[in-house]
């Protein structure tokens, strides 16, 4: 169901409800808090442009008001924060990084096939912190470095117990129940920062190259659109 208001269409529920999920035999509680996540979104799409650009997409008045009513909301409950990072048409494959190729849950759903991968953060963030090692040490640009640092300062607040989950959602569409079945993103993602480690940059290449081979057709759509 999509809801059109002020800051544009919004196809989640408005409601401050929350996701539950089991693992490893206790419940875990995710805050969707989908108005703040909109908002953030919202002044994140301007700010990823300059000038006049940013403008027409995201006109001043309304990314003024609605930088207002995130200051307003964080004021009201200093704890909310983004539980939650999103991504339109594709995993970004830098997430991969946070998980081992063990952690792969595919089941059946009423849709057919799902995939998930779950960690405890402790786990997600030593993942990333060698990850960044990994990747400065080989000589790659600080924008790809970045990329990987954000996402373990994104989740740097929460608790070492708590548990990351990165679910495939929608973009499990794009796929038939084989290539699902038959997906290892994160495990080739980790084999490809093993080689990368020991110097070893062919085979860095050819593990990477399988990621980048399995989700061309999901990132082009990204593009497109």
């Amino acid at each position: 169901m999509l809801t059109r208001g002020v800051y544009g269409v919004w196809h989640e529920s408005a409601r401050d409800d929350a996701f539950v999920i089991d693992f490893e035999g206790s419940p875990y509680v995710c805050p969707r808090y989908p108005r703040l996540r909109m908002l953030e979104g919202l002044l994140a799409f301007r700010n990823a442009y300059d000038g006049p650009v940013a403008q027409v997409l995201v006109p001043e008045a309304i990314a003024s008001r609605a930088a207002k009513e995130l200051e307003r909301m964080q004021s009201r409950i200093p704890e909310a924060r983004s539980h939650i990072l999103t991504s339109p048409f594709c995993v970004p494959l830098r997430w991969f990084a946070a998980f081992d190729g063990s952690e792969r849950v595919v089941a059946e759903g009423e849709q057919g096939l799902f995939v998930k991968y779950q960690t405890r953060r402790v786990k997600a963030m030593a993942r990333l912190d060698r990850a960044v090692r990994v990747l400065e040490a080989a000589g790659f640009d600080d924008v790809i470095v970045d990329q990987v640092a954000d996402l373990r300062r994104w989740m740097e607040p929460f608790p070492n117990d708590a548990v990351v989950e990165l679910d495939y959602g929608d973009v499990v569409s794009l796929f038939d129940d084989v290539e699902l079945a038959l997906d290892e993103s994160a495990a080739e993602v980790s084999a490809s920062l093993d080689a990368l480690e020991k110097g070893d940059l062919e085979r860095a290449g050819e593990h990477y190259a399988e990621v980048i081979s399995r989700w061309a057709h999901a990132q082009s759509l990204a593009y497109l659109n």
